[in-house]
């Protein structure tokens, strides 16, 4: 597995960054619910930086199973999707932020495709990377 994971946060609404296409695992860390549509927006722009596996952990988590769940299938125009772009989705309610990180780590690969970029994705008001960071380094 790789080192450490990248950090970007997203405040609710904002546009998501550039960011190069490479299959990757993220773990979406929600401080607040959002919008469906900015929601849907953020799923597409993760399918289509190759996003293979997606963990969302906090509010509303378990409707981002589904948001990117639909974002992968809308990007094969709701036909089959071959097995090296099947994005895996979970979503944690109920667990510490801790053991989905943990989960994350240990747990979360994909298996047609080496996934050698992990990227936490935090979504709220204000910027807690080295909490975030230090957080899955512990976990």
């Amino acid at each position: 597995m790789d080192g450490a994971p990248r950090y970007v946060h997203l405040a609710p609404g904002a546009m998501p960054p550039e960011f190069a296409s490479e299959p990757s695992r993220v773990l979406v860390v929600l401080d607040q619910l959002v919008a469906p549509d900015w929601q849907q927006r953020v799923s597409r722009w993760l399918i289509a930086t190759g996003c293979l596996y997606m963990l969302a952990w906090g509010p509303g988590c378990s409707s981002w199973d589904d948001s990117v769940d639909h974002a992968n299938s809308e990007a094969f125009e709701h036909g089959d999707i071959p097995g090296e772009s099947d994005a895996m989705t979970t979503w944690h309610d109920n667990e510490p932020l801790e053991e989905c990180m943990w989960f994350a780590k240990n747990c979360a690969f994909h298996p047609d495709v080496s996934l050698d970029r992990t990227v936490i994705l935090h979504i709220g008001p204000a910027p807690r990377e080295h909490e975030l960071l230090q957080a899955y380094a512990d976990a």
